[in-house]
C-alpha cells in the first residue's frame, strides 16, 4: 500500500511540474512569439471563456494556447507596424499555425477585419 501511495504521489507531482513548465515555457523560451493571428466570430459573443469569463467582442482580449489567464501581451503586424495590447482570457487558437485569437476590437485595432488574419509578433507585457 505505501508503495502505491508514493507511486501515485510521484505522477502527481510529475503533473504539476509539467503543467507549471508547459505554462511558463512561452516566458523561459522567449519574449515574443512570431506566427499567425485570426479573430473570434460574432456567434461567441457572449459564450464563456476559458478563463469562465462571458467572451466580449468589444474588449481587448485573446485567446493563446498556453499563457497563464491575466497575462498582458503586444499583439504587432511586422508588416504594417500596427499594435494592440490584449489581455489572455481564453484558449485557442484551435487552427495549427495561428498562435493568438484576438477579440473583433483588437483584430480591427490591426487593420485585419477584411483579411480575417495577419502575420503578427506576440510579446510579454508582464
Amino acid at each position: 500500500m505505501g508503495a502505491q501511495k508514493r507511486l501515485i504521489r510521484t505522477i502527481c507531482l510529475a503533473a504539476v511540474i509539467a503543467s507549471s513548465a508547459a505554462n511558463s515555457a512561452f516566458a523561459h523560451e522567449t519574449e515574443t512569439q512570431e506566427g499567425v493571428a485570426s479573430f473570434y466570430s460574432d456567434r461567441f459573443q457572449g459564450a464563456p471563456t476559458a478563463s469562465g469569463e462571458p467572451f466580449d467582442q468589444q474588449a481587448l482580449t485573446a485567446a493563446h494556447p498556453s499563457l497563464p489567464f491575466g497575462t498582458k501581451v503586444l499583439v504587432t503586424r511586422p508588416d504594417t507596424g500596427q499594435e494592440v495590447e490584449v489581455l489572455i482570457n481564453d484558449r485557442g487558437p484551435f487552427i495549427q499555425g495561428r498562435i493568438i485569437d484576438l477579440s473583433k476590437r483588437a483584430a480591427a485595432k490591426l487593420g485585419m477585419i477584411r483579411r480575417g488574419t495577419a502575420p503578427v509578433m506576440v510579446t510579454l507585457l508582464d
